[in-house]
C-alpha cells in the first residue's frame, strides 16, 4: 500500500495531468507526481528511454527485467512483462529470469550478456572491466550507454517504488506496449506557447 495519497487527477498540477493519458499506466504518475518539478521531466526519460533508444527493444526489456526482479520491484516487473513480451522477450526468458537463471540455455550469447552488465551494475553499483569489454565486442558505444542507462535509471525507479509503496495496477494497456516497441511513444514535451 503507498505510504503516501496519490494525488487527485481532478487537482493534479497540470504537468501531471498530461502524463495520464489513458492508455498509460497512472499510479505511478499521481504518487511520483508529487514531485512535480521532478516528476514529469523523470517520465519523459523514461519515454525516451522506451520509444528513442537504437538498443534493440527486447535487450533493454531483458535489462529492465533483470533489475526489476533483483531488487524485487512488483509494479515494474508487472508493467515491463508486458512489455518485454510485446518486444519479442519469449515467455521461457521471462521465466528464467523471474527464477534467476540468467544463464538458461533460452539466452543467446548477446543476451546473456546484457543480463550479466545489468546484475553486475545492481549488485556491485558497477560494471567491470572485463564486462565492458565483452559488450564493447557486441555493440557499439551507443548501445552500450543506452543499456546501462535503462538499467540504472529503472533500477532506481524500483527503489523509489518500493520506498513509496507504489501499489499495483492493471498491466500496461497493451497499446502503450505497442507503441512503446514501434517506437512511437515518445518522453518530447510540447514547447511553451509564446516562445
Amino acid at each position: 500500500m503507498a505510504r503516501i495519497p496519490y494525488l487527485d487527477p481532478d487537482r493534479a498540477p497540470e504537468s501531471v495531468k498530461r502524463l495520464l493519458a489513458p492508455d498509460r499506466p497512472q499510479k505511478i504518475a499521481l504518487l511520483f507526481g508529487h514531485a512535480e518539478s521532478n516528476w514529469p521531466r523523470l517520465a519523459d526519460l523514461l519515454l525516451s528511454i522506451l520509444g528513442e533508444q537504437e538498443l534493440e527493444p527486447r535487450l533493454r526489456e531483458l535489462g529492465i527485467l533483470r533489475v526489476a526482479n533483483l531488487r524485487q520491484a512488483r509494479y515494474e516487473w508487472d508493467q515491463h512483462v508486458v512489455i518485454a513480451g510485446m518486444a519479442d522477450v519469449r515467455p521461457e526468458q521471462i521465466e528464467s529470469i523471474a527464477k534467476g537463471r540468467i544463464d538458461a540455455a533460452c539466452f543467446d550469447l548477446r543476451e546473456r550478456l546484457v543480463l550479466e552488465a545489468a546484475t553486475e551494475l545492481v549488485r556491485d553499483a558497477n560494471v567491470s572491466d572485463a564486462t565492458v569489454a565483452r559488450l564493447s565486442q557486441e555493440f557499439p558505444p551507443r548501445q552500450i550507454v543506452e543499456l546501462l542507462l535503462a538499467c540504472g535509471v529503472y533500477e532506481a525507479l524500483a527503489k523509489l517504488m518500493n520506498a513509496l509503496g507504489l501499489d499495483p495496477e492493471s498491466a500496461v494497456t497493451s497499446a502503450f506496449a505497442e507503441a512503446v516497441n514501434r517506437g512511437t511513444v515518445t518522453g518530447r514535451r510540447q514547447p511553451a506557447q509564446g516562445g
